[in-house]
């Protein structure tokens, strides 16, 4: 028998081999968005890969079989959370059994860090290779939950470059693949599109109001925006205002605030609430007053100036501050990417709607704009890195 023949029977009898298996979780639209991006690329590096879990429409589309809807995780708030506690815990104990059952390669987690690192620590305790996309915010508080985030993941892959080396001071894999926002939205983004698509008159500035997502946010924030808008529309009569909601429920609690508001009548000419099209309406602006959070980073990217509020309860900001959890100088992510104050940040007893509008007006009457313009696109280009591409390259480097 040849030795080629030999190597042929050999190979004729080995079994074929398996494809590989992926199971991933999202818990909300951002994830499920994230989720389908990945696994495009993933299919790229692995073609027949399979891929099962916890996702929405797009990961379905993207060719996920779910085993259940990211809607059963999508729950907020404390109250919440208890309300749905023990459905919650039944659908883990479910998830966690079915995927150590199905033997995938990898399993991956997508934000959603309350659900996901408590499946992804028992899984890894029993062998299953394991990853969460998307950070927590250790930079910001308890950096030691980067310790612990290391015991449910192999490996962590991180939105942001400051990130990793948190992570690399207690010992956990960490990569920083970039932010998907930047890889979507222009380095230059068209103002005069915006403007079209609102219906805003492109010849008067332009005031874009985004007090959260959360009614939480925007019962603490909406009366302190609507007086902002108001003293800024006295100085400036030409003013438009756009306020774009989030959902119904958002919407319903706004426009409940502005209802009763003592400017409501002085605003009704210059305000159009519209539903979603918060990029859009940030693109549209001359300046954002806006609730700290992800859409800071979102109007970074929209090349806006911006001034950033915030508030929490009484007791929640007294425990923050009396036990030390934050550890940084800026809330604001334009802030922390570029290492310094380049948009006002008002916080708790600071954020009321005269300090607001005086921070609006600065802009308005001559802020830097163009210097910040640049600064944002430099932060921009740096975080423009390809993340889905990226994260799934890191993917197959642990698993191969």
């Amino acid at each position: 028998m040849s030795d080629n023949r030999a190597v042929a029977e050999i190979f004729n009898e080995l079994p074929p081999t398996r494809p590989k298996r992926i199971a991933l979780v999202a818990g909300e639209a951002s994830g499920d968005l994230l989720g389908a991006d990945l696994i495009q690329q993933l299919r790229l590096r692995w073609p027949g890969a399979e891929f099962v879990g916890v996702g929405g429409a797009a990961m379905r589309d993207a060719g996920m079989e779910t085993w259940f809807d990211a809607s059963e995780l999508a729950v907020m708030g404390l109250s919440e959370v208890l309300r749905h506690l023990p459905r919650l815990l039944r659908l883990r104990r479910e998830l966690c059994g079915r995927v150590l059952g199905w033997q995938p390669d990898v399993f991956i987690g997508i934000d959603a860090p309350d659900f996901n690192l408590g499946v992804e620590k028992w899984l890894k305790q029993r062998g299953v290779r394991t990853v969460h996309y998307v950070s927590p915010s250790v930079w910001a508080w308890r950096e030691k939950r980067a310790a612990r985030i290391g015991e449910s993941a192999d490996l962590v892959l991180c939105l942001f470059p400051m990130e990793p080396a948190i992570y690399a001071r207690h010992d956990v894999d960490a990569r920083f693949v970039g932010h998907p926002l930047a890889d979507t939205m222009p380095l230059v983004p068209d103002r005069d599109a915006a403007r079209a698509t609102l219906g805003l008159d492109p010849q008067r500035p332009v005031l874009a109001l985004l007090p959260g997502s959360r009614v939480g946010e925007i019962q603490r924030l909406g009366a302190d925006f609507i007086g902002a808008a108001a003293r800024v529309l006295a100085a400036e009569p030409a003013l438009q205002v756009v306020a774009p909601m989030a959902g119904p429920q958002a919407r319903d609690a706004f426009q409940t605030i502005l209802s009763n508001h003592p400017d409501r009548t002085a605003l009704s000419r210059a305000l159009s609430v519209v539903d979603g099209q918060s990029r859009t309406a940030m693109v549209a602006s001359d300046v954002i007053l806006l609730a700290s959070g992800t859409a800071t980073l979102e109007a970074m990217l929209a090349k806006r100036p911006m001034v950033v509020a915030y508030k929490v309860s009484a007791l929640t900001y007294l425990l923050v501050k009396t036990l030390g959890m934050l550890k940084v100088d800026h809330y604001a992510l334009p802030n922390v990417l570029a290492g310094e104050e380049v948009v006002p940040e008002l916080m708790q007893d600071d954020c009321g709607p005269e300090a607001l509008a005086d921070a609006c007006l600065k802009w308005l009457r001559g802020g830097d704009t163009r210097a910040l313009q640049s600064r944002f696109l430099t932060l921009h280009d740096s975080l423009r890195r390809g993340a889905s591409a990226q994260a799934a390259q890191a993917i197959v480097e642990l698993v191969s």
